[in-house]
């Protein structure tokens, strides 16, 4: 029943909730990270980036929905094998394995909701994260070098 007399209590229901479950794990998108702007040709892209261990783990997992030109940078300490899985990711996305030049070593298309592995052919340092389709529909592949600050800082 949803009388004002209850309406302290639910709120505080919820309150309690949203506590517990930050505890138990994030379970909502992060939108807040830091943000630099990329660029593949002449094309434009606002890249949130995942630099520290958690921001990377978490990544893109509860999104609904990213606009278009919009993607994730995640980076790491020092090239290494990264492999990417979709646990609680609900977008389709392509990863961009990148090396530290800005140059797109593959691509992976990513099902959403999926474990599957997916892994750069070589060593990286970046990995960008778009949505599915936005590479192969401008025509950037393997070899593409992509522009920004990220790539020039060596």
């Amino acid at each position: 029943m949803n009388t004002p007399a209850n309406r302290p209590r639910k709120i505080l229901l919820a309150t309690l909730l949203a506590a517990c479950s930050s505890s138990w794990g994030q379970a909502s998108p992060q939108m807040n990270l830091p943000r630099v702007e990329l660029s593949a040709g002449m094309h434009r892209i606002e890249a949130q980036v995942a630099a520290a261990p958690q921001e990377r783990q978490i990544g893109l997992m509860f999104r609904r929905d990213m606009p278009q030109h919009e993607g994730m940078l995640f980076v790491f300490e020092q090239p290494a094998m990264q492999c990417f899985w979709m646990k609680n990711t609900l977008l389709p996305l392509t990863a961009a394995f990148v090396a530290d030049d800005g140059s797109i070593v593959n691509l992976a298309d990513m099902k959403p909701m999926s474990e599957d592995s997916h892994c750069s052919a070589k060593p990286v340092r970046y990995v960008l994260e778009m949505n599915q389709g936005w590479f192969a529909r401008r025509g950037i592949k393997a070899g593409t070098k992509l522009g920004g600050a990220a790539f020039q800082a060596k």
